[in-house]
């Protein structure tokens, strides 16, 4: 059993990003004498003052992450982004002050972004940014670019993450462990398999998503609400944009959508999602010990999930 991080070895890593931001920067051509970290959990977000910029740089990965899947990622993250924003799409764009590309640097793969002013007071209104989700979706359908399908379910680390599990006890009793590994045995072909998935759901349109909960990461800017963070882009249903969304969210998505003549969310689809979506909560355990904190975070999803019926009641 590997041991959890400190808050020290934590500290230590944050200031290695950091250190590493600065001097990418630096290589690209950029003089950040006033650097401030906006952010730091699974990435480190630093402003590089005075320049108009944001480099990000994330941190807390899957042991045995492929560098180079890393990058590609992160690649398709600023070319989507980059497009929404030619196309007037509101949202956080790459910065145009450097190439278009992740650097890296040391251990870490770095992206660069336009620096955006938040607005004073600013407080997440979800109802309002899940009903403008429908927008960035119509948005997203023309993307000319390949995605992976259902890419953001990162089915391989799941895998590997529910296999190293095993070694933490004190995060998850074997019985429900045996209980997730059954019930990813279940899903994975439909996450896996284009084709499995439109067999099962022959009637679900697949178009590129945003991937990890566009309600959750639309930016309230000076200007106006913007959509940001596509690291996890992908090809897949609209559901999957609104997995773990309660009730009422889905509902103001749905409103929206109807009012715009486009698909809105369909419960068995959406029944899917929830259950991959839970599972990927149980594998994000195996990442407690490099951020401890996760364990707070994820233990009431956990006993949600526990209380819950067998792969959320679908029957494939």
């Amino acid at each position: 059993m590997s041991a959890h991080m400190t808050q020290q070895q934590r500290a230590q890593r944050t200031d290695a990003a950091h250190e590493a931001a600065l001097a990418a920067a630096r290589e690209v051509g950029l003089n950040p004498t006033e650097p401030a970290i906006l952010h730091d959990l699974f990435s480190v977000v630093v402003h590089l003052a005075p320049e108009p910029v944001v480099a990000r740089i994330p941190t807390v990965l899957p042991p045995g992450t492929d560098p180079h899947q890393v990058a590609a990622r992160q690649q398709h993250e600023l070319d989507v982004a980059q497009w929404l924003h030619e196309q007037g799409t509101p949202v956080i764009a790459p910065s145009p002050l450097v190439p278009r590309e992740p650097v890296r640097r040391d251990a870490f793969s770095i992206t660069f972004w336009q620096y955006v002013d938040e607005a004073p007071g600013a407080e997440p209104d979800y109802a309002a940014n899940a009903a403008h989700t429908p927008a960035l979706h119509r948005a997203l359908r023309d993307y000319p670019g390949d995605l992976g399908f259902l890419a953001a379910a990162d089915p391989a680390s799941l895998t590997s993450d529910l296999a190293r599990l095993h070694q933490h006890p004190e995060l998850i009793d074997a019985q429900d462990l045996e209980r997730a590994q059954q019930e990813w045995q279940l899903l994975q072909p439909l996450v896996t398999s284009r084709a499995r998935f439109e067999q099962a759901f022959p009637d679900t349109p697949l178009q590129p998503v945003h991937g990890d909960s566009p309600p959750a990461n639309i930016f309230t800017s000076t200007g106006g609400p913007l959509y940001a963070d596509f690291e996890l882009v992908s090809l897949g249903p609209v559901e999957w944009d609104l997995g773990g969304l309660p009730d009422e969210l889905v509902q103001a998505y749905d409103r929206s959508a109807r009012d715009q003549g486009m698909h809105e969310s369909d419960p068995d689809v959406l029944a899917f999602v929830n259950a991959v979506g839970k599972l990927r909560v149980i594998a994000t355990l195996a990442l407690v010990p490099q951020l401890p904190v996760l364990a707070d975070h994820l233990t009431p999803a956990v006993q949600e999930w526990k209380k819950g019926p067998f792969a959320g009641g679908l029957h494939l």
